[in-house]
Formats: C-alpha cells, sequence, structure tokens
C-alpha cells in the first residue's frame, strides 16, 4: 500500500477512481479519501463483503451514472464457476445487457455511444479472458458493445503478472482494457448532439 504523500504527488490530477472489483472496501476508502476524489465501482467475484460493508462511493451495477460530462454504467462479477454470491450464468448475464437498452438506445442515437465508460469485473468473451473456468469472459459483453457502442470498456477479474499479456484491445469503437493492476486513463467527454 503507498504513504499518502506519494499518493497525492504520483495521482494529484486524477477526477475519479473507478475500480473493477476484488479490492478490499478499506483499501478503496483509503485511496480515495487521500486523493478527494469520487469512487465508482462494481463488485468483484470476491467481493461478497460489501452487503455487510460496502466502500463509500456509486454502485455502478445495472446502473448509468454521470460525473464530469462522462456517462459510465456498470456490470458486477463473473462467470458462474462455483456457489459464490456474484458469479451470473451467460443467459443472467444477457438479461441484464438487455435490460440496458431503453436507457442506452437513445443516448446512442444522440451521441453515438449508449455510454462513454462500461466498467466490468469480468471480461467479454475472447478478450482478454483466460481458458479455465472462472476467468471465461461473457458472450453478451460483445453485444453491449455492438448494441449500446461504449467508447471504453474496463475491466478486471484476469491478473496480468506476465508484462506480454494483451491489456489493450480495439473491438468495434470501443477501446477495452484490462486496469489490472491498475491504469490511469485520459478520456474526453464528447460533445452531445442536440435535438
Amino acid at each position: 500500500m503507498e504513504n499518502a504523500a506519494n499518493l497525492r504527488r504520483r495521482y494529484a490530477d486524477i477526477d475519479a477512481v473507478v475500480s473493477c472489483g476484488d479490492l478490499p472496501a478499506a483499501y478503496l476508502e483509503y485511496i480515495t479519501s487521500i486523493l478527494s476524489v469520487p469512487l465508482l465501482y462494481v463488485r468483484g467475484n470476491h467481493d461478497e463483503m460489501y452487503a455487510e460493508e460496502p466502500p463509500g462511493g456509486i454502485d455502478l451495477h445495472l446502473n448509468v451514472f454521470e460525473l464530469g460530462g462522462l456517462r459510465f454504467a456498470g456490470l458486477e462479477g463473473s462467470i458462474r464457476y462455483n456457489q459464490g454470491k456474484i458469479q451470473y450464468d451467460e443467459l443472467q448475464m444477457a438479461q441484464m445487457v438487455v435490460g440496458f437498452g431503453r436507457r442506452m438506445l437513445l443516448r446512442r442515437w444522440l451521441s453515438g455511444h449508449g455510454v462513454d465508460v462500461l466498467v466490468t469485473h469480468s471480461p467479454a468473451k475472447g478478450i482478454h479472458d483466460a481458458e479455465d473456468r472462472p476467468h471465461r469472459g461473457f458472450r453478451s459483453l460483445l453485444w453491449f458493445m455492438r448494441w449500446y457502442r461504449p467508447r471504453y470498456m474496463l475491466h478486471g477479474h484476469v491478473h496480468t503478472y506476465d508484462r506480454r499479456t494483451t491489456v489493450y484491445t480495439r473491438y468495434g469503437e470501443t477501446h477495452i482494457h484490462n486496469i489490472n493492476p491498475y491504469t490511469v486513463l485520459d478520456i474526453e467527454p464528447v460533445k452531445r448532439r442536440k435535438g
């Protein structure tokens, strides 16, 4: 864990902390309190303790939230591989993706993108995922990107211990980043069409 002075010095210009899950609530609260910025997050498959002690911040799961001219949406959890509470089968995730339709399609028509940043724990199927069952991605996240055209998708879940691991991919109009262990991004708002 970095000390407070180092965090303030290295990340003085950060506008928000976005967590893709599997981080202790106390750690997230420490970082955001030191930097005095908002926290946006989704839960990872190991974040069951958030039920009793959630981090202070905005839970993006199944929500759309605007911050600094950017629209964020989120989907928590991983593919189901045991009896964990924050795991979903493909049908459940597909239903969540379809559920965003009414909120996303008008925004997509007005601005070209249903949302600026999609925040997930799990990767999409075939993009930054792994062969083992717990780290397989969701096919329905590919649908999300095709239908709603987020400018960015940020995910975690798959660790990147090997520097040769691909952590950035473009899928259609979406820039996909595996943010593990951390990533600093500069994302500018786009002008919205008036209509």
